[in-house]
């Protein structure tokens, strides 16, 4: 399972300069754990830190400058932090399993002579196999105002010695294929210059559908496949075209082309997902599907206690969210990163912590799980939860976000081990004193 050990991001809307976790140059630091929790008050930043992987993922999908506007975000002037002229930087440290040495990936945007949003900068770079957490690692691309090197192969790579006062990466990339930035041959011969027709694309989305390219291709899969929930239950209640679908789309409003799909393709796992609804949502004897004279599909739950069964437009919002998230963590081929903002909202209070298990079950599974990413606002799932898992949003005096983790607390730490709930300990203010 691929997992994000480190994310860095600068500049955008109240994230001056935030980092969670291990990056490339903050070797010291824990990587992030395969749940990650961010807590913190109103406005400290938990919503922009969850859009900054949406918009990362956006920007590959779509292109920067649609990025830029998509989501109301408002443009490129609207999510670069107030008061700043700097570009908005990602860097991304992950690895795509256990074994596999770690990858840096690097992208810097800022606006073209025409005002219009653009890459500026874009990095891929792994350590080779056995080579220790320190020295210059490999880059298999390069670009800058989308011009720029790439590797061909999924090995080696060309190595950028950057300590020198006078390095320029621009002559750099310039020199390297007329033999004059001291490459070897094997560099010279399996790195080829690209320019790209458009630099509001990434270079990962163009030269990742190559076969060429196998690292820049793996990578891209890995972000392609980020799950960003925007799930609300009234989406969940609409009424789609009977087609199954093998999975839940980002607004939740093909949940019963989802379960028609577990029903026909997966129906002993559909089944182990009803038993576990019923243990959480007492009356809950059976889900499925029906379909209209006109094609359409209705969700169909079955009370006990009642003849008659409700449909999704009649149940609770409570009930259609940890039915939706259930069905997401049991997906027969999940996402490889999972984000869901505030996922308690509707839900009774006592499922929270069954919930957060559940979260954490899937995420650390080896195979078959995803990375897990929320934000929330309940004490009562933070009471799930260890404070190695646990990341604070707090407003910096210059009004900006700041980060510190749970773990890092040290009265937090002992009073944890003693015995004391996580969430208890923040509802009594111990995680927000600095």
């Amino acid at each position: 399972m691929a997992k994000i050990e480190g994310f860095r991001v600068k500049n955008f809307k109240s994230l001056k300069d935030v980092t969670l976790g291990r990056i490339m140059n903050l070797q010291q630091a824990e990587p992030l754990t395969p749940l990650i929790v961010v807590i913190g008050k109103n406005g400290v930043g938990k919503s922009s830190l969850f859009d900054a992987f949406g918009f990362l993922a956006d920007c590959l999908k779509i292109g920067v400058e649609e990025a830029c506007d998509a989501r109301g975000r408002g443009g490129f002037e609207k999510i670069q932090s107030q008061g700043q002229n700097k570009p908005i930087e990602f860097e991304i440290y992950y690895k795509e399993n256990t074994k596999a040495s770690p990858i840096t990936y690097e992208l810097s945007i800022g606006l073209d002579k025409l005002s219009r949003p653009c890459v500026l900068k874009e990095r891929l770079r792994q350590r080779r196999s056995g080579q220790r957490n320190y020295g210059r690692p490999y880059s298999f691309l390069v670009l800058n105002n989308g011009k720029g090197i790439v590797w061909k192969g999924e090995t080696k790579g060309f190595q950028i010695d950057e300590t020198k006062k006078d390095f320029d990466l621009a002559s750099w990339i310039k020199n390297l294929k007329s033999g004059r930035s001291g490459k070897t041959k094997e560099e010279t011969k399996n790195s080829e210059k690209v320019e790209l027709d458009d630099n509001r694309k990434l270079g990962i989305a163009t030269l990742g559908s190559l076969k060429q390219h196998p690292r820049i291709s793996a990578f891209r899969r890995f972000v392609e496949g980020w799950y960003l929930s925007y799930f609300t239950p009234d989406a969940a209640r609409s009424m789609p075209l009977a087609v199954p679908q093998k999975h839940l789309n980002i607004h939740g409003d093909n949940l019963g082309n989802v379960v028609q799909f577990m029903e026909r393709e997966h129906p002993k796992q559909f089944q182990n997902i009803l038993k576990r609804i019923a243990q959480k949502i007492p009356g809950i004897k059976k889900i499925d599907t029906e379909k209209t004279s006109d094609g359409r599909l209705l969700l169909r739950f079955n009370d006990e206690g009642f003849q008659d069964p409700f449909y999704s437009q009649q149940m609770s919002d409570g009930t259609l969210k940890i039915f939706a998230y259930l069905l997401l963590l049991d997906d027969p081929s999940p996402p490889p990163f999972l984000c869901i903002e505030e996922p308690e909202n509707g839900l009774y209070h006592k499922l929270l912590e069954t919930l957060a298990s559940e979260f954490r079950k899937h995420a650390e599974k080896r195979e078959d799980g995803s990375q897990v990413f929320l934000t929330t606002h309940q004490p009562y799932l933070v009471d799930a939860l260890e404070p190695l898992e646990v990341w604070i949003l707090e407003k910096g005096q210059d009004g900006f976000s700041v980060v510190k983790r749970a773990s890092e607390i040290q009265i937090v730490k002992h009073l944890v081990d003693s015995g004391l709930p996580l969430g208890g300990l923040w509802y009594s203010d111990y995680l927000d004193r600095r």
